[in-house]
């Protein structure tokens, strides 16, 4: 559809090419109205409701289970992992998101999230050449580009004297 769109606004009836205006126009007519102040504060009551669930996983395991604080929030994460990843492979996910914005991309439920959707996608094409090579698509930069941050800011603090 948007590609009928797309021919429709370069080219009018006779093949010729329509004018900046018109185009224009008919792009302001079809743009979704942005409510970034809106979003902004639904994603921020949204990513703090998952900090909060976050914390409570992490009390339920260190009061009930009798388990230290670190190895709580260790398995917290892994909860949520988990818990992001059965939603998108159950399809209700990316409508989550689409109502909940940021709030549920941001934290550690948007990176389960983007390597279980990109492994769905390609699962048709096999375990190895499918959702093998195609699992870290999105999370693969993200990781990339953590472990080079790390690395950096770890050298910044011992050439400062730090401990590593």
């Amino acid at each position: 559809m948007n590609l009928y769109i797309f021919f429709i606004c370069i080219h009018t009836i006779n093949g010729d090419f329509m004018k900046n205006s018109k185009y224009e126009k008919i792009v302001s007519n079809n743009k979704a109205e942005e409510t970034r102040v809106r979003n902004a504060i639904v994603a921020f009551l949204v990513g703090g409701l998952v900090g909060f669930i976050g914390e409570a996983i992490i009390e339920i395991l260190c009061s009930v289970f009798k388990i230290s604080r670190t190895d709580a929030g260790t398995y917290m994460i892994v909860i949520l992992i988990f818990i992001a990843s059965l939603c998108t492979a159950l399809g209700f996910f990316d409508k989550l998101v689409t109502k909940c914005k940021c709030g549920l991309l941001i934290p550690i439920t948007g990176f389960a999230h983007s390597m279980t959707s990109a492994t769905l996608d390609y699962k048709k094409e096999g375990p190895i050449s499918g959702f093998g090579s195609n699992m870290f698509k999105l999370a693969g930069s993200v990781i990339l580009y953590g472990v080079v941050a790390a690395w950096f800011f770890g050298m910044i603090r011992f050439l400062l004297g730090g401990k590593i």
